[in-house]
This record gives structure tokens, C-alpha cells and sequence, in this order.
């Protein structure tokens, strides 16, 4: 992997964007989890013990996994969260812009709606806040 930020913002976001490709590929996720158990398990072999956890056992063919369903926050309504982002202009130039939820009753003038990836990135530029009201980067996990 190439170095990683120094600040805990940007680690937070990278962190935050992980999770939601393993969300959002259960597959992979359940694969993953499987070799995970594997290896535990040969290393616990290994090292002469017990293996500390069981691996659970592949389910047969028409059968489902009993894995956990991935968590998704704020799905109110049955739909992923999303976000938008508001840029404010003044005789004296630009504000910096504000990422808001979307459903922010702070909003004001015309917003642009964004990925929860796209939240996450424009949140680690220092010229762009979240908004004080809906904490847009409590809800990504992106805490200061």
C-alpha cells in the first residue's frame, strides 16, 4: 500500500470509503471474511493451539450464508444517505462551499447533490466545510 496521510480527517475518509466498498460487495465480503477464518485457523494450527474461532461452515449449493447483513447508516425511507454540496457567492468572491445532507433544512439557494464518496473527498479539502446543522462528516465518520 503507498503511504498513507498523516491527519486523522483524510484517514478517517479513506477508512470510511473502505467499508462502504465492502457494503456494498457482500460477495467479496463474505470471501473475504472466509480466507480471514481460514488463515486464523493455520495460524492457530500453526502455532501449536486451538484454533480461536471456528470457521463457519459453507452453506450448499441453493443455500444462502448466514452472514450479517452489511450496515448501512441512515437508510431511512429504504435509500442510501445522500449529500449535496452549496457554494455561496458574495460582491467579495466565493464562500467556501458547504457540504450538507440532503435533507438539511439549511440549504439555501440552489445545491448540487453528490455521492457519499464524492462528500467524503470534497470534506478533506480545508476550503470546504460541513455544515454546522446536519454534520454531514459525523455521518461519513469522518470526526475531527
Amino acid at each position: 500500500m503507498t503511504a498513507l496521510p498523516p491527519d486523522a480527517r483524510r484517514l478517517r475518509a479513506i477508512l470510511a470509503f473502505i467499508e462502504d466498498r465492502i457494503a456494498e460487495n457482500e460477495t467479496v465480503a463474505v470471501y473475504l471474511r472466509l480466507q480471514r477464518d481460514a488463515v486464523r485457523a493455520a495460524l492457530a494450527e500453526v502455532e501449536g493451539g486451538a484454533p480461536s474461532r471456528q470457521p463457519r461452515p459453507t452453506p450448499g449449493p441453493g443455500r444462502r450464508s448466514a452472514a450479517p447483513p452489511p450496515f448501512t447508516p441512515n437508510l431511512g425511507a429504504g435509500r442510501p444517505r445522500a449529500f449535496a454540496v452549496q457554494q455561496k457567492r458574495t460582491p467579495d468572491g466565493p464562500e467556501p462551499a458547504v457540504i450538507h445532507t440532503d435533507d438539511c433544512t439549511m440549504i439555501e439557494g440552489t445545491a448540487h447533490p453528490i455521492r457519499p464518496h464524492e462528500a467524503r473527498v470534497a470534506l478533506t479539502d480545508p476550503h470546504i466545510e460541513p455544515c454546522a446543522f446536519c454534520r454531514p462528516d459525523s455521518e461519513l465518520g469522518i470526526l475531527e
